[in-house]
């Protein structure tokens, strides 16, 4: 046989409360580390972002401080072109992470569905489960209601015990009156004359009679003892039974305290958001701890089912043994009725009889009362068992309850969050059109800036040719100032795109979830492409148009030079137009390089569209009018000396026309790249929406990977909670098949007691039947 341990009562639920707390104190100082890890973290954040946000704001400084300096316009100028390059290695590197960010986005895309479908069939689980749940639920009320009935079945049968006690004490009550008839009618007999052998005769007798009266004591003190083990019997089992209660009373509190505690490692799991990793671990820790519980509970349960059995079997064999014993006395009663019939002098035994009456009527009253108590405990018992029934369904109701109001605070967050996503929506319309007007006054002053500068043109034409030589230079460095300003705009788009695609490159895992965010980007990808296509077929021709130019410029210069050699003796006439051919000649390579400066950062900036090709078009077409109208001022310097000065004239209004021309050409490729840097605000924003849709899907993810994760260890919860509820339902069966079995005996052993009572009876009649006829043999004699 095992071993078993024994503990005094309330000490195991004294170990189990002080288990509790120690849980209780660990998980506690778990959950402040964990929180405490995560706060630091979040402060480490903050602080790089501050310090990320100090530097932004500090190389923003000594930008704005050395933008304007003569190394740094230069540094401009000269970094577009050592970059022009590596733009085609940069646009198949971001092609290639582009197929990467694609291949990615299919893939989490399939992942996403996949988890889509995984949830459903959980969620059906879940349902099913809790039909399960609510079935065994009904089946615990049913074994309940028959517990309630077999606690009134068991009432009925002790009220029928009394009633059968009531009535064996009635009939003691009248064989005590005959017995005070039977000795007031003793002193009015008449004596016997003496008998030779009578005094042997009445020594025989009495010594029989007193060997009977032992053995019927015998029998009576075996009868308590067995009454008194029958007795112990029923109180250990009740004690089984009330430890059972217990017990189940306890596993209950655990569950609910288990629940609870899912409960708020559950809401801590929400408010630790990006803590999951630590909180699975621990997740993991706490079903460790509870299979651990549970295997405890179970190994329990097994022990206490294995003693169950042993006293049931023991009780059984005590059962069997008090039979057989039974079987004997009435055997042995039965021989001693007998001897009893050959008796005559029965006066001695009718008193001893009435004693032994007595006796049993006193032992039935202490049972009675025994049973009273039974009685009165079981009611207790039953009260108890009904109270907390009854709290469990008040507890039911308030989780219900309590259910209800976390979906209700569950909806208001989520119409919070919608309202937060329209405000936050509404605000971004705001900054954009504050944007917008900001770059429409930008417009208005750079418009105001062209305007003055047209006034001042426009005065200038009526100076002197003199004048209009520094007018030239002036507005020669009025375009490199544009100039400076269209590389300066161009590198900051450029720092822009790069910053972009870092940003890109740093959250390129975070677009695996937008998907139709990256359909429009793939689109205007490939636009882009074939726009960047087209810049690059016209930049290749703008090249082939400047050799064709320099190889024009080359012819000019011979022309120029046969012209200067043939106005020898212009003198003076001469001198000037040399001065105007080298003006135009400066003029022309300032043209060339601020042609090559914006071909290359057309090259550099990829958001450019359709429109800025055209207008490349329109300058190529004003040049080559220009080249056009120059040669023809050549052809008339050299057809007639004498108009040479109006042929200068005419190009000097040519190149004021020109001028003008190229003017308007600015500020039509100033109102591009404005145009350009509204789009690419435009794509940043976009971007950001991106990146915060991308967080909103990624927190949506969490949430539905934390739901995944609950679901599954409530289905654990469930189907552990279901095979425990089986195990107590079947041990509740086993318990109420012993309970009839032990009903069924003390009714068996109540029906023997009656036929007893019933064969004394008629044993006392005998008795008495047979005292009268010897009274009257007495009388005879």
């Amino acid at each position: 046989p095992c071993p078993q341990v024994f503990f005094k009562a309330g000490l195991l639920g004294l170990l189990e409360e002080m288990r509790d707390e120690r849980l209780s104190r660990i998980i506690t100082r778990i959950q402040a580390q964990s929180r405490g890890v995560l706060s630091r973290m979040e402060f480490k954040k903050l602080l790089e972002r501050r310090d990320s946000l100090l530097i932004i704001q500090w190389n923003i400084r000594a930008f704005m401080g050395v933008k304007n300096w003569p190394w740094m316009k230069l540094y401009f100028k000269i970094k577009p072109l050592l970059k022009s390059a590596e733009t085609e290695k940069e646009m198949a590197t971001m092609k290639e992470e582009f197929g990467r960010v694609k291949d990615a986005l299919e893939k989490s895309e399939a992942r996403r569905k996949e988890l889509e479908e995984k949830m459903v069939s959980l969620l059906q689980e879940k349902n099913d489960l809790q039909l399960q749940v609510q079935a065994e639920q009904d089946n615990l009320a049913d074994a309940e209601e028959r517990c309630d009935q077999l606690i009134k079945n068991k009432i009925q049968l002790e009220a029928k015990e009394q009633d059968n006690l009531a009535d064996a004490e009635e009939r003691c009550d009248q064989l005590i009156k005959n017995k005070i008839q039977l000795e007031a009618k003793v002193p009015a007999w008449s004596p016997i004359p003496p008998h030779p052998f009578l005094p042997y005769r009445k020594d025989f007798e009495l010594n029989a009679l007193n060997a009977r009266i032992e053995d019927e004591q015998a029998l009576g003190s075996q009868l308590q003892k067995k009454l008194k083990e029958l007795q112990a019997r029923i109180e250990e089992l009740e004690e089984e039974l009330e430890a059972e209660r217990t017990a189940r009373a306890k596993v209950e509190k655990l569950r609910s305290d288990l629940s609870r505690e899912l409960e708020e490692i559950s809401e801590r799991l929400e408010e630790a958001g990006g803590a999951t990793s630590v909180q699975i671990e621990m997740n993991k820790k706490r079903e460790a701890e509870f299979q651990k519980m549970r295997r405890d509970l179970e190994e329990a349960t097994l022990q206490h089912e294995a003693t169950a059995a042993a006293l049931r079997k023991k009780h059984a064999d005590s059962v069997a043994e008090l039979g057989e014993q039974i079987d004997n006395l009435q055997r042995v009663k039965q021989k001693l009725e007998k001897e009893k019939s050959e008796f005559k002098l029965e006066l001695d035994d009718v008193t001893s009889n009435m004693e032994q009456i007595i006796k049993a009527k006193a032992n039935l009253e202490k049972m009675c009362r025994t049973l009273e108590d039974q009685m009165n405990e079981h009611r207790s018992k039953a009260e108890e068992t009904q109270r907390s029934v009854n709290d469990l369904t008040s507890q039911r109701a308030k989780l219900q309850t309590e259910n209800g109001e976390l979906s209700r605070q569950l909806d208001e967050k989520e119409a919070l969050i919608s309202q937060l996503t329209r405000g936050k929506l509404t605000y971004t319309q705001q900054l954009e059109d504050l944007k917008r007007q900001l770059e429409e006054e930008v417009k208005l002053a750079q418009r105001l800036q062209d305007a003055e500068e047209a006034v001042e043109a426009v005065n200038a034409k009526c100076s002197s040719l003199e004048k209009t030589k520094h007018r030239l230079q002036n507005e020669i460095e009025d375009l490199m100032v544009d100039v400076e300003r269209s590389n300066a705009a161009a590198a900051a788009l450029d720092k822009k795109q790069r910053n972009f695609d870092k940003i890109l490159a740093e959250w390129k895992q975070k677009y695996e979830e937008s998907q139709s965010e990256l359909e429009s980007s793939q689109k205007e990808a490939r636009s882009l492409s074939t726009e960047l296509f087209k810049l690059k077929n016209a930049y290749e021709e703008s090249l082939e148009h400047l050799e064709t130019f320099k190889r024009e410029n080359k012819n000019l210069q011979e022309e120029i030079s046969d012209l200067t050699e043939q106005l020898g003796e212009g003198g003076k006439n001469v001198h000037e137009l040399e001065k105007v051919r080298k003006q135009l000649e400066v003029e022309k390579m300032e043209l060339q390089s601020a042609l090559e400066e914006a071909e290359a950062s057309l090259e550099h900036e990829e958001g450019k569209i359709l429109r800025a090709q055209l207008e490349f078009n329109q300058i190529k077409a004003e040049i080559e009018r220009k080249l056009a109208e120059k040669d023809e001022e050549m052809e008339q310097a050299k057809r007639n000396h004498l108009r040479v000065v109006d042929s200068l004239q005419t190009s000097l209004d040519a190149e004021t026309r020109s001028r003008n021309e190229a003017l308007r050409v600015k500020k039509k490729m100033e109102g591009d790249l404005n145009e350009m840097e509204i789009q690419l605000s435009h794509a940043n924003r976009m971007a950001a929406e991106a990146q915060k849709q991308v967080k909103s899907l990624q927190s949506l993810l969490k949430d539905t990977q934390i739901q995944l994760d609950d679901a599954v260890r409530a289905n654990d919860d469930l189907k552990e909670n279901i095979a425990i509820v089986e195990r107590r339902n079947n041990l509740l069966q086993a318990e109420l098949e012993e309970l009839r079995a032990v009903v069924e005996q003390t009714e068996r052993s109540r029906k023997l007691a009656e036929q007893e009572l019933i064969e004394t009876s008629e044993r006392v009649q005998l008795l008495h039947s047979q005292n009268t006829s010897l009274i009257n043999q007495k009388k005879k004699m």
